[in-house]
């Protein structure tokens, strides 16, 4: 493969930012299923081959973005509030997982989020029924890691689709 060439080159990137967007859902440190997405956009704006089919790819890309996006709110949000996890609980796992972001890379999210989450159940509920609530809360959240990564590895299995096809 010849990267002097621009569709190649073009191609590559596009590629690299789609698989960096597919690990980027899993470690929270880039925009993921938007990062896929993007590259999709650039391969379909900037590529020389496709034609009309690389518009078609872009189309199906960006519904299978809307989708994820909107259903990895929805689903596990309906989740948590069918748990019985409160707002304030939520905010206080939401606010020491930024903090914990910062503090321990890339694991510290999660953990500043389960501490959160447990310390204000621990305050409502007591010891004993904080890690249930923990764990319900934590299985939304994964619910929602798991419904972006499907619809990055979706975007990245359409993409490669219509690469083989152009």
């Amino acid at each position: 493969m010849d990267l002097s060439d621009s569709g190649n080159a073009v191609t590559v990137i596009a590629g690299v930012l789609i698989v960096a967007g597919v690990f980027g859902v899993i470690l929270p440190i880039i925009p993921g299923l938007l990062l896929s997405w993007s590259g999709v956009l650039l391969w379909a704006l900037l590529s020389d081959a496709g034609g009309a089919a690389k518009w078609v790819v872009l189309a199906v890309a960006t519904v299978i973005t809307a989708l994820g996006t909107v259903v990895k709110f929805l689903w596990p949000g309906r989740k948590l509030k069918d748990s019985g996890v409160p707002l304030p609980s939520l905010l206080a796992g939401g606010v020491l997982g930024l903090v914990g972001f910062f503090v321990v890379p890339v694991i510290g999210l999660l953990l500043g989020f389960l501490l959160g989450i447990y310390a204000m159940e621990a305050m409502r509920l007591g010891t004993d029924q904080a890690w249930p609530s923990t764990r319900r809360a934590l299985a939304a959240v994964g619910l929602s890691l798991l419904v972006e990564f499907a619809a990055a590895l979706g975007v990245a299995v359409v993409w490669v689709f219509g690469l083989i096809t152009t």
